[in-house]
C-alpha cells in the first residue's frame, strides 16, 4: 500500500479501502482479513468524529500522518481499527467496519468463539478488532513499514460493486453518506439507526 492512496479525504480513500488487506501479527499466530465495510470520518468537521472537539491525547493519532492505525475502545468493551488518512496534522481516519477472513480462521474463531460462523468473524468493527487481536498497544502502528498490523493491496474492486449509504449506530451527523461496502457480501453488517437519533419534529 503506497501513503499516497490514503494521504486524502477519509471519504475518498473509505471506498478505495475496500478488497485490501488488513493483517495483524501476534504471538499466536496472524490474522488477515480482506477489508469489505468502512465508515468515513472528516475529523474536526464531522460531529460523528473523535477529532470534533479538537486534538486531544486519546485521538491524536488521528491527526497523522497517514498510514497509521488508530484504535478505540467501544463501549468499554471493544477495540476498533481505524486507519488514519489525509493530511499530518489534520485529522481523518476510516473506521474497518467489516472483512472476510483470509487467514488465521481458525485463531480468529478462537478469539470470537468455536460457534461463530465464518462470515461473522470480522462482521461489525467490535469483533473485527477481536478477531485480528487488536488491542490499545496497537495504537499509532505504522501500517505501511511496521511489522505489527499491516495494511496492502489486494484485488481492485469494480464500482459496480461497491454500496454508498449512511454510517451504522452514530448519533450525529446520522444521514452522512460515509459508509461503504460491497454488494452482496455476507460478511458486511446490518445497518441500524442509533436509538439516540431523535425523531424529526412534526411541522
Amino acid at each position: 500500500m503506497n501513503v499516497d492512496l490514503l494521504a486524502h479525504p477519509a471519504e475518498e480513500v473509505a471506498p478505495r479501502l475496500l478488497g485490501s488487506v488488513l493483517t495483524c501479527k501476534t504471538p499466536e499466530g496472524n490474522v488477515s482479513i480482506v477489508i469489505t465495510e468502512t465508515e468515513a470520518y472528516s475529523g474536526t468537521a464531522d460531529p460523528a468524529s473523535h477529532a470534533y472537539g479538537g486534538r486531544t491525547a486519546r485521538n491524536a493519532t488521528m491527526f497523522g500522518p497517514a498510514g497509521h492505525l488508530y484504535v478505540y475502545r467501544s463501549h468499554g468493551l471493544h477495540w476498533c481499527a481505524n486507519v488514519v488518512t489525509g493530511t499530518d496534522g489534520i485529522a481523518s481516519g476510516v473506521l474497518i467496519r467489516a472483512g472476510r477472513v483470509i487467514e488465521g480462521e481458525d485463531l480468529a474463531r478462537k478469539r470470537r468463539g468455536e460457534r461463530v460462523e465464518s462470515p461473522r468473524l470480522a462482521r461489525g468493527p467490535g469483533n473485527l478488532g477481536q478477531a485480528l487481536g487488536i488491542t490499545a498497544e496497537h495504537n499509532g502502528a505504522d501500517l505501511l513499514t511496521g511489522t505489527l498490523v499491516v495494511l496492502s493491496e489486494g484485488e481492485l474492486v469494480p464500482d459496480a460493486l461497491i454500496r454508498v449509504g449512511p454510517r451504522v449506530g452514530v448519533s450525529k451527523a446520522h444521514d452522512w453518506q460515509h459508509r461503504f461496502y460491497l454488494a452482496g457480501d455476507p460478511t458486511v453488517s446490518a445497518y441500524r439507526l442509533s436509538p439516540r437519533v431523535k425523531p424529526p419534529a412534526e411541522a
